[in-house]
């Protein structure tokens, strides 16, 4: 299964008030219409002029879709069909590959835009900081796109400066996985290693992990850095970036804590280098995997590997619980993609009908029941669609995953943790230096994990970089803002 279409977060409740996207996404929720025709003004120095969408408009021409594979698996076959029909009599182009953000770049500098992208959300601030990509305010209110069904964490991702500039699609979140087999041992439950107690989690690793002639063989706890520096930070109450994206905040002395107990977790289980080497031995995607071999006690990870463990490895003992803050509250990093329409295009009128039905709840319904019927066919059990749509993620569970006979324990408990992981996932906001914001935090953890900087003076390192950074792109955008209202 396609990481894509595997199961992402779902939120019918609200985030656990993550400080960094609640005000901005709420802030764009108010702001936007739902219904109606809306048209572009030159005297609003937001949104391309003279671009009129209507959700009763007949469409035209040629959609020329860059960086999705309408291919890949039913779920998104499906919906591409149901798509290409709502923008007739217009033409869908999608060539299958993922988006090349350069090639994106210089096709816009040439005239020669797509029409539409399907783009990671963590690129799209600069994408919109260069103007690279055009605000959807009034494609959302033409369209008569219902932002309410969106995640707050998922919107934030895709507003910048106040404008939406992307409509999100899947949401990809973490939940903890563990060998049930080596949690029993070694005496501890999953309340031992949700994250709510660190030193509980400590406790657990060096009770789990294994050594045979004196080398590590099995790995008692992962806490997956250096990828999920946010999510432990976040568990002790730390973002990090400022709800507004125009401070870093990697210096906090809370996320000085989390990487600390990171590292401290690596050192107790022989070191990083050690824990990766094993990490990497592991046939991650087949029947050799670390919790089939019992080479790993439990991690976090993404929502979408439940899938991969219960094909590849149904009778492996399992265990599945939401990751939890210092404070006992569920919740989860949200990651994916987003659709988001290039300036310059030919044709986005089409792009915003074609992204309005693909990530609108009917057309989510009707990919997972083509989902839920394949596996129903294979005896295997559905375990949900992960979106950034929450009113189409509790749509989907109440009819698609519920009844699924298949759906069995520990399975069933993992499409649980995933659900309540989803509806309490946080985000970064959209930042006009994204990138190197991310490069930033990414760099300070590799440098403590391969032994060349402490915690404290590497993120204070990154410190810098990241907030240099984003002073230059807020500048030059402001800039850009100025010059062209001073044109209008």
């Amino acid at each position: 299964m396609s990481r894509s279409s595997s199961p992402s977060p779902a939120s019918g409740l609200r985030p656990p008030a993550h400080p960094a996207v609640r005000t901005l996404a709420l802030a764009c929720v108010a702001a936007i219409a739902v219904t109606g025709c809306a048209r572009g003004s030159t005297n609003d120095k937001n949104n391309d002029p003279g671009i009129e969408f209507s959700s009763d408009a007949e469409l035209q021409g040629k959609l020329d879709v860059m960086g999705f594979n309408r291919d890949a698996d039913e779920v998104a076959s499906t919906r591409t069909d149901l798509a290409e029909e709502a923008i007739k009599p217009a033409t869908l182009s999608a060539p299958a590959g993922e988006l090349d953000t350069q090639q994106l770049l210089s096709a816009i500098a040439a005239g020669k835009a797509p029409d539409l992208i399907y783009i990671n959300r963590d690129e799209l601030g600069s994408m919109a900081a260069r103007k690279a990509v055009m605000p959807l305010d009034t494609c959302i209110e033409g369209e008569g796109i219902n932002t309410d069904d969106f995640r707050e964490s998922a919107l934030a991702q895709v507003t910048f400066d106040g404008n939406v500039y992307g409509v999100p699609e899947f949401n990809q979140v973490q939940i903890i996985m563990a060998n049930a087999e080596m949690l029993n041992s070694a005496g501890l439950s999953v309340q031992d290693i949700d994250g709510s107690n660190p030193q509980l989690i400590t406790d657990a690793a060096e009770k789990m992990m294994q050594h045979k002639n004196g080398k590590l063989s099995a790995i008692g706890y992962d806490p997956k850095l250096p990828e999920f520096l946010p999510l432990w930070a976040m568990g002790e109450g730390a973002a990090l970036v400022s709800e507004d994206g125009r401070t870093a905040l990697l210096n906090d002395p809370k996320v000085v804590s989390a990487l600390e107990f990171g590292i401290d977790l690596y050192e107790k289980q022989d070191g990083f280098g050690t824990v990766k080497s094993l990490r990497d031995s592991a046939d991650f995607f087949g029947k050799g995997n670390q919790f089939a071999t019992n080479a790993l006690g439990a991690m976090p990870m993404e929502q979408w590997y439940v899938n991969i463990l219960n094909d590849v490895s149904p009778d492996t003992p399992m265990a599945f619980t939401t990751m939890k803050t210092s404070a006992g509250e569920p919740m989860s990093f949200g990651t994916g993609s987003a659709w988001a329409i290039p300036s310059g295009g030919d044709n986005p009128q089409a792009a915003c009908r074609f992204l309005k039905t693909m990530t609108t709840t009917d057309t989510w319904l009707a990919a997972a029941k083509a989902r839920s019927d394949d596996r129903v066919k294979d005896q295997k059990p559905f375990t949900g669609l992960f979106t950034a749509n929450r009113t189409a993620d509790e749509q989907i569970k109440e009819q698609y995953v519920d009844t699924n006979d298949y759906l069995a324990s520990p399975w069933a408990e993992a499409v649980e943790a995933s659900y309540e992981a989803n509806n309490h996932s946080f985000a970064i906001p959209a930042l006009p230096a994204d990138a190197q914001f991310k490069q930033a935090w990414l760099d300070a953890v590799n440098r403590v994990l391969s032994g060349n900087a402490s915690v404290t003076d590497s993120l204070e390192t990154a410190q810098d970089e990241a907030q240099r950074a984003l002073d230059q792109a807020w500048s030059e955008w402001e800039a850009n803002s100025q010059a062209s209202s001073s044109e209008q």
